[in-house]
Formats: structure tokens, sequence, C-alpha cells
């Protein structure tokens, strides 16, 4: 979460932070404790796992702490939300990016004792969201990654194209190209009461992943890949 420019020319510390600074060096400075400690701390890209591709997304979890650290929009006809074209008290919906791409997301381990981030490219992003889609997840659902709850169906999915001509600006988003976002319709009374309580703030995934150091070392080779290597060996040695 390094620091980045406003639109006012100011300089914010991550996607939270104000604008309050006047250059990068001194966003930096004012926060070079936790800047220190990202730079040397693990950062590990997640692809999906070629062999639990169909299940990569599992599910979408309601949460009170997102790990993407974007709060969703809630629809509905109270003062001061916003709401959509025809919205009535049985139709309750809510907006929220499922996944950014190139976020830093904290993790722990806990048979390590150690701190690390992970994050995702664009192009597994975009993978995650139509495996979801191909594998009819829409319907699945959980509360704080724990029990599986019913009545929350995934009714919109798409990923942002142009930041700022998507439809996600008009929720008071800011969010950067390849972002999945998706509507969701909130059946459920119990969440949608912690939803405009402010208890659930957000969404957070579950699936399977593998960093892509691990996914490259346990490729097999194909055998025009077999092929094309032995040849250069052979090329190698005649030459010499």
């Amino acid at each position: 979460m390094p620091c980045e420019e406003c639109e006012n020319g100011k300089v914010k510390w991550g996607k939270t932070g104000s604008c309050e600074y006047d250059t990068i060096a001194e966003c930096e400075e004012a926060n070079k404790d936790y800047y220190n400690e990202m730079k040397t701390t693990k950062i590990v890209e997640l692809v999906i796992n070629e062999d639990n591709e169909e299940i990569a997304i599992d599910c979408i979890s309601l949460v009170s702490d997102p790990a993407i650290e974007e709060n969703m929009v809630y629809m509905s006809k109270a003062k001061n939300n916003l709401t959509l074209a025809k919205v009535d008290k049985e139709k309750r919906e809510l907006i929220a990016p499922a996944l950014i791409p190139d976020k830093n997301i904290y993790r722990y381990d806990a048979d390590t004792d150690s701190d690390y981030y992970v994050y995702f490219s664009k192009e597994t992003v975009k993978q995650c969201a139509y495996n979801f889609l191909k594998s009819n997840n829409h319907h699945k659902a959980t509360y704080q990654h724990q029990d599986r709850v019913a009545g929350v169906l995934t009714v919109e999915s798409w990923i942002v194209e142009d930041p700022k001509r998507d439809k996600s600006t008009l929720y008071g988003y800011e969010l950067k190209k390849g972002t999945w976002m998706v509507k969701m319709k909130i059946q459920n009374e119990m969440l949608w009461n912690k939803i405009k309580d402010g208890d659930i703030k957000g969404l957070s995934i579950e699936g399977y992943f593998t960093s892509k150091y691990q996914e490259m070392q346990n490729a097999k080779p194909t055998n025009e890949q077999i092929l094309a290597a032995l040849n250069e060996i052979i090329r190698e040695n005649q030459i010499k």
C-alpha cells in the first residue's frame, strides 16, 4: 500500500489515506516504519491452481473487515443512500469490488509466525470472475468466512475496463482497471440488517490458489517443450 498521487496533486498513503502530503518522499518519510516493513516483507503473486480451476472461487463472503479495504455501497430507499432506478423494500442490492488487481493483501502464516503479502494480477482477477460464474457459484455466500448463508445472490459481475466511465463510479468508487465488481441481492434479513448497521462493510473471496512460483515449479513440460529443449542442447553441442 505505497504512497499514491491524488487528483488534486497531493499525495496519500494507500487507497484510504488522506491527500495531505505534498510529495511522495514526504509521504514515505511520514510512514517510513510501515513502508520499510512492506519492502522487507515477502510479497507473493497468487494464481489459480490448474488442478482446481473450476473451484478457484468457491464463494463470496460478507465480512466486517474486507481484505481489499474497499467498503461496499448498499442500495435502499433510506434517506441519503444511493438508489437504483427501481428499488422497493423487497429488492435490496449492494455493489462492491470482489477483487482488486495488483493490490497487496496482508496475510499471516501461523506455522512460521511470519507476515507476508499476496496479490493478484489483472489476468488472474479476470480468470477468477469468469470461473466464478462458469462454476455456477453465483448463489454461494458465507458470513465472516464461516457459515454458509441463504438469501444472497450475485446478480451482476463485471470487470472494470475504463475506471473513469465504468458504472462503479455511479456509486462513488474510484477503482483501478481490471477490478472485479459484483452486484448482490440480499434477501437474508439478518445480513441486510448487519449491512445497514455497518457491521458488514465489504466482501472477501474464498478460493483455492497457489503461488505463481510454485505453479511454475509444478508445471509438467509438454512433449513439444521437451523436444525443443533437446534440440537446443544438440544445437549447442554442435556449435561447440
